[in-house]
């Protein structure tokens, strides 16, 4: 019977080639672009399950009140206390571990020097928390000891090439030297942090490093990321009920008053490790997350275009009902039951869709590279090798099968025989009506992926030439290694060459996060008044502002002439509103106290773009610290537009020369601020692949739905000529019924593409208004496509010999 049914089939599809070839063409690549977002949603939900006790490992996290009790900050990090504590005060914790970012480093083995991003100081309970491999060392022990480091294979052969990297010294910064005691695998590509090097923990109380009393007493510096390993099914709730105890018990500041409780000021959060890349966008992260909502829009994405395709089959099959209604009416003459016939045709259906999939195999397989290349996204077609999802791929074409098929076999095997065979059969209007609806829905789909695009792209235009208030172009940044004094010197070789314009220092550069606040109050008179709002803060040299060229509201930049200056003020003008003064005039001169040191606002800036698009404009506070603490991590240059190439090389023979073991390394401003929205680049290129794909899709059925259709009405067609109608007017009466659908699409498309545009912009502080051309464009878009795709049958139809279809009658 099954053989008999996969016969009839494969008769079928290849006696019908044209519709086959469209049902396949349309399926394959609806299949294609399923896969490739499946490939992508597998990757996003598998991140760090890797780990052993994935479900059981959790982070600890920080966030700040201001004091009337609004959240400020919110920390992937907390203090290096905490860990040790933690482990100490529950003893249902089993394990903990602590890592801490070490920043930009150098690194030096014999002649090779590099500066290394990767590297962190982790303790020895790491690999009791992270499952990766060891192929070198006792993981165990390896880092038990200071001035020890384990690193990954790649990085073992950067540095030591064939060599037995065991037991050999790296020197870091040009001062300490780490002992190699491990090699292990990298970390895979879907986990949330990607250490190359793991320096000891314990080198940390080396007080050139940070200093073992500042591991116990400092609260203030939340560098560290804290995980903990819990029992399973590990009632979390009820721990983190415990901490604001917790934080009073043990957090305490020099100066606080004896009343004082920390709990008011911040909170311990415990956050699931499975729940960071998707789930978590908090002010530290120690790597770039995903979001959740991406899968979703992605998800989505994938089943519309199934589902246009699907549509396309639908709609193809009913239309070509009339030329299978004989071969029915036979089946069911000679004793065939419904059922047999439809699961003849779900049979049909489904053969499709298994050499469709196949296709789609070839495809996605081939296609991942480019997208990779594409969207930087890192997908592997390996990701469809998991059990659950072979599965899936497996089940997929007899759910799309039955999907696309159920209602073409309904449909079709309930005519009369009887009726059938004498020639009378009528598609009713509901039939019709059915087929319209499902045009109508492949449309609106199309319309609804034109405009996100549209806006998509709108939002990131704006994004580029919006004003930051300062001038991004041709600003190098890169870490400073300079003493104070040796700054001054590096500024006097390098602004020998015209094409450098000016230099300026400052604990971070704008593109990054502003995270550091330490308390603000405003003074009248003698009298100071706390302010409850979230001031943050800059250490700023003379340089900084003329660097980055931003203008002055009132007053003056630092100025060396006044020696004064490193106990006073530059503030934004969102500082200005906060603190209640009227005007930036009005600031100039007046006292404030920031982290308990007093100085006088000398100076207001006009509000700028320090971080990206997606958050406000936040109250900002530059200070210059004594000249005498180098407190400034960055380092910003100007440089001219003409020859930056010569401005480059003066910058790196005056650093070789000054710091010959750090390496020379700068980014581009400008480079920067792009990468803070590589997300919404990657969903804008994304949009308008998949926009493309869905209404190539849909234009596709369209153009099979029409053929057909002209075909049924090639006599009335030849009527119509023979009685004086023109190719134009043939055209029009053929294409009307269709552009109507699109219309109506139209209609029904674009309030719901409106309303999910408005919520994708509220992403963004500073956003487009959604204009109402459009919604216009898209439909416009929308209709000239289909009458395109319509035309081409209609043409070809009026333009036949009307004698040749009249011939017969």
């Amino acid at each position: 019977m099954i053989k008999n049914y996969l016969r009839s089939a494969i008769r079928n599809i290849t006696r019908h080639k044209f519709i086959s070839f469209i049902n396949i063409f349309g399926l394959t690549i609806g299949l294609t672009c399923g896969m490739l977002i499946l490939i992508y949603i597998v990757k996003e939900l598998s991140y760090d399950k890797f780990n052993a006790n994935a479900k059981d490992i959790y982070r600890v996290t920080r966030s700040f009140n201001t004091p009337d009790g609004v959240q400020s900050l919110f920390l992937g990090s907390i203090a290096p206390p905490f860990g040790p504590l933690l482990k100490n005060e529950f003893p249902d914790i089993k394990k903990v571990t602590q890592i801490r970012g070490n920043g930009n480093v150098a690194m030096r083995y014999k002649d090779k020097l590099l500066t290394e991003k990767g590297s962190y100081f982790a303790d020895e309970n790491f690999f009791n928390i992270f499952s990766v491999k060891t192929i070198k060392g006792d993981p165990a022990t390896a880092l038990s000891d200071p001035f020890t480091v384990m690193m990954t294979e790649e990085m073992a052969r950067k540095y030591f090439g064939n060599e037995d990297p065991m037991n050999k010294e790296i020197r870091l910064d040009n001062q300490f030297n780490f002992k190699v005691t491990g090699i292990y695998k990298p970390f895979p590509a879907n986990s949330q942090l990607h250490p190359e090097m793991l320096l000891s923990f314990i080198t940390l109380k080396d007080s050139t490093l940070y200093g073992d009393k500042q591991l116990h007493t400092n609260w203030g510096n939340n560098d560290f990321y804290t995980y903990l390993l819990l029992p399973p099914n590990y009632n979390t709730d009820r721990l983190e009920s415990l901490f604001p105890a917790f934080l009073d018990k043990y957090v305490h500041f020099p100066g606080q008053p004896g009343n004082f409780r920390e709990s008011k000021n911040s909170k311990l959060h415990i956050q699931k490790l499975l729940d960071i890349h998707l789930h978590s966008h908090l002010d530290a992260e120690i790597e770039t997350n995903g979001d959740i909502k991406r899968v979703y829009i992605f998800s989505a994405i994938a089943l519309f275009i199934l589902l246009i395709a699907c549509i396309n089959y639908m709609n193809l099959s009913t239309a070509r009902s009339t030329l299978r209604a004989k071969e029915i009416g036979i089946r069911k003459v000679i004793g065939a039951q419904q059922k047999e016939i439809i699961v003849q045709f779900l049979s049909e259906s489904v053969l499709i869709t298994c050499f469709s999939l196949l296709l789609a195999l070839v495809f996605t397989w081939l296609l991942v590279p480019l997208v990779n290349k594409f969207s930087d996204l890192d997908l592997s077609f390996s990701s469809l090798y998991q059990p659950q999802v072979l599965v899936s791929i497996v089940l997929l074409p007899f759910v799309i099968g039955l999907i696309s098929g159920i209602y073409p076999a309904i449909f079709m095997s309930s005519f009369k025989p009887v009726k059938v065979l004498k020639g009378i059969l009528k598609v009713g209007l509901g039939n019709v009506s059915f087929r319209k609806v499902l045009v109508v829905l492949q449309f609106s789909i199309s319309i609804i992926l034109i405009v996100a695009t549209t806006i998509v792209f709108q939002q990131l235009r704006y994004i580029q030439q919006k004003s930051l208030g300062f001038d991004k172009e041709h600003i190098i940044t890169m870490d400073n290694p300079f003493p104070n004094t040796q700054f001054e010197t590096f500024k006097n070789e390098v602004t020998k060459n015209a094409n450098i314009k000016e230099l300026g220092r400052s604990s971070r550069i704008p593109s990054g996060r502003l995270l550091d606040n330490q308390g603000v109050s405003a003074f009248e008179g003698s009298s100071s008044q706390t302010i409850n709002a979230d001031v943050k803060y800059v250490n700023a040299d003379y340089g900084f502002i003329p660097t980055y060229g931003m203008k002055m509201a009132a007053g003056r930049n630092f100025s060396r002439d006044f020696a004064t200056d490193s106990n006073n003020y530059v503030i934004n003008a969102a500082t200005v509103k906060v603190l209640g003064w009227k005007t930036p005039e009005n600031a100039i001169g007046k006292n404030l106290s920031y982290g308990g040191v007093k100085g006088k606002v000398i100076g207001v800036v006009n509000d700028f773009h320090f971080e990206s698009l997606h958050q406000n404009i936040i109250p900002l506070l530059m200070r210059m610290p004594s000249f005498q603490n180098n407190t400034y991590a960055r380092l910003s240059i100007k440089i001219s537009g003409n020859n930056v190439n010569s401005a480059i090389n003066t910058i790196r023979e005056a650093w070789r020369k000054l710091q010959p073991e750090t390496p020379f390394e700068y980014t581009f401003l400008d480079e920067r601020f792009q990468k803070l929205y590589n997300s919404e680049q990657q969903q804008g290129n994304l949009f308008t692949i998949f926009s493309f794909i869905a209404i190539f899709i849909a234009c596709l059925g369209l153009f099979g739905l029409s053929a057909f259709t002209i075909t049924q009405r090639v006599k009335e067609i030849g009527v119509r000529k023979v009685l004086g109608a023109s190719i134009p007017q043939i055209v029009t009466e053929l294409s009307k019924d269709f552009l109507k659908l699109v219309l109506i699409a139209s209609v029904i498309a674009l309030p719901i593409a409106w309303y999910s545009m408005s919520k994708w912009l509220l992403d963004f502080a500073f956003r487009i208004s959604i204009q109402w051309w459009v919604f216009v464009m898209a439909g416009i878009i929308a209709v000239v496509i289909a009458f395109v795709t319509i035309s081409f049958q209609s043409i070809k139809a009026a333009m036949a010999n009307p004698v040749k279809s009249l011939r017969s009658e």
